[in-house]
């Protein structure tokens, strides 16, 4: 019988908002037993720390030294992870944690080159916190031709099989959207498109806001049909999956000379749109979709997927889910799968040729 492991997962996603953390009692099988979770937003200064390490990686030179800026960017992500820790630990009285998922911050990601960049110190949080950590989950699969993401499709079928039946298809809606289709034994995932990145970094911009709180501005606005269709023309929604994104692939040039209010609508309808263009990839009819992630507080958002869906959207709550968490569970599960050599990724979600396992662990200090 395999043990069950007391975990925290932590997560910080390409929409740079802040730091879930998670925990979770796992044997990295079937068995998921998920506990109580916080969420660490970022201040000002971390915010755009991170926003500088992605335009710095943007132009780096695989092999090149890491710039100054970016190693600064890691140490302060690596401790914002060790203070999240400890508030969850102080939260929720726990003890007995063996184990921390540590996703980091994915700051490139150029899977056809085979190289994936996420920044975060392993040992450093291993130190701080003195709890084993495993990070860096995704190289291993991109270095065997795998696309690196989505991860999160071996947790979503975990939950799933615990708690509903399929055919359903989870939505995580983070920087970047992304898919994973479940029924039965079948388990197929991808990233279906933008997520909130394009539009965060419209409301950046233009409002100097990190979001579009609750879609207001977008809903004030008027969606651009013809610059959507432009945007939905793009030669990624064509290609077979599993396939994979990075923060940047998707941006906000199309919708440059539109009003403040009519991008952030169009763009906003631009991220429903391409869930729509996912199910063109499914292999039968979805009734349900189930939608977590930062993306499902946005209601202009979740109207617009329930205008070009067909089946039940609903969000992560409504199956009894934590929409906010789940991530951050995830990274709790798959670090039990890695400590105990289970595959982390397959065939059908990220293109690797075989079932893979993955991450790196750092031992705490031993007394």
């Amino acid at each position: 019988m395999a043990k069950i492991l007391k975990v925290i997962g932590l997560m910080s996603g390409t929409s740079l908002d802040g730091i879930d953390a998670a925990l979770l009692e796992t044997d990295g099988e079937a068995k998921v037993s998920p506990g109580p979770s916080l969420t660490v937003p970022y201040d000002a200064e971390t915010r755009a720390l991170l926003r500088a390490a992605l335009d710095t990686a943007r132009d780096f030179t695989q092999g090149a030294p890491v710039p100054a800026s970016i190693l600064e960017a890691e140490r302060v992500l690596t401790e914002a992870h060790a203070d999240a820790v400890k508030a969850l630990l102080q939260k929720t009285g726990a003890r007995d944690v063996s184990l921390i998922g540590f996703h980091g911050q994915t700051i490139l990601h150029r899977p056809s080159q085979h190289w994936t960049w996420q920044i975060g110190d392993g040992a450093l949080l291993a130190r701080l916190t003195g709890i084993d950590v495993i990070n860096d989950f995704r190289s291993a699969d991109v270095a065997a031709g795998g696309q690196g993401a989505p991860l999160m499709p071996l947790y979503h079928a975990a939950l799933a099989r615990r708690d509903l039946r399929g055919p359903l298809v989870v939505v995580n809606i983070g920087g970047v959207g992304n898919v994973t289709y479940i029924d039965g034994d079948t388990v197929l995932a991808f990233d279906s498109g933008p997520g909130n990145a394009p539009i965060d970094d419209w409301m950046h911009r233009h409002t100097g806001k990190p979001v579009d709180a609750n879609g207001a501005l977008a809903r004030s606005g008027r969606i651009d049909e013809a610059v959507l269709a432009q945007m939905l023309a793009n030669p990624y929604f064509d290609r077979l999956p599993p396939k994979s994104l990075d923060r940047l692939d998707f941006g906000i040039q199309a919708v440059e000379k539109l009003k403040p209010a009519d991008g952030a609508a169009t763009l906003t309808a631009f991220t429903a749109a391409a869930f729509a263009r996912a199910r063109e990839h499914f292999p039968r009819y979805v009734p349900m979709w189930i939608v977590c992630g930062g993306g499902r507080h946005n209601e202009f958002l979740m109207d617009q997927l329930r205008a070009r869906l067909d089946g039940q959207v609903c969000r992560g709550e409504d199956a009894g889910w934590d929409g906010d968490a789940l991530e951050a569970q995830g990274f709790a599960y798959l670090a039990v799968r890695s400590k105990i050599g289970l595959p982390l990724s397959l065939p059908t979600t990220t293109g690797v040729k075989q079932a893979i396992t993955g991450g790196r662990l750092h031992l705490k200090a031993r007394s």
